[in-house]
């Protein structure tokens, strides 16, 4: 039985990562008019499917909107997207989403997802740090199998409050914990 390395940890993400990034989640496209238009179709469709959304959409400082992680795994796995950070319905930033994963896992998914930054503070923190990690700091709401949205009262009141939806493929599981932010220039 072969030991794993860091190194082959590193490969193994690595290789996964090019190959997320190669399953049309944006890489390639035309900059930032492509952006904005999957973030536009994004929320429409979250508003639409989960309206409790639009309630954390007014009372939230500002939006992180991921249209399309792309996440693979074979043993190792990685995840990217690109998205746009939404401050009183307009676009301000644009930003990369790169995960890297070891455990027992295999397939192929897709998903968008949505931190909502509910005070000042948190929006702040993000828009200043050089690489944002997603980590305990984040609230998960779910929809339940009815559509509806889930959210505790301890969701209510978190500084950053993170939806996952629209999962598509042979991957069990969307997660968000160390997920990393970075600012781009699509």
């Amino acid at each position: 039985m072969t030991e794993m390395t860091r190194r082959g940890v590193l490969l193994g993400a690595a290789a996964s990562i090019a190959a997320a990034s190669g399953c049309a989640n944006g890489v390639a496209s035309s900059g930032a008019s492509t952006i904005d238009a999957r973030v536009q179709a994004t929320l429409n469709y979250l508003y639409q499917t989960y309206p409790a959304t639009i309630d954390l959409r007014d009372k939230a400082a500002g939006l992180l909107v991921m249209p399309l992680i792309t996440k693979a795994a074979l043993g190792a796995g990685g995840a990217y997207g690109r998205g746009a950070l939404v401050v009183n319905g307009a676009t301000v930033d644009y930003y990369s989403s790169a995960q890297a994963s070891v455990g027992f896992q295999i397939g192929a998914q897709q998903y968008a997802h949505v931190l909502f930054f509910m005070t000042n503070e948190a929006l702040y923190n993000f828009r200043t740090s050089a690489g944002w990690e997603a980590g305990a700091d984040i609230e998960y709401a779910y929809s339940d199998r009815g559509g509806n949205l889930t959210a505790t009262t301890i969701t209510a009141t978190s500084p950053v409050i993170g939806l996952i939806f629209g999962q598509a493929g042979l991957l069990a599981g969307a997660s968000l914990d160390g997920t990393k932010y970075t600012r781009i220039i699509p």
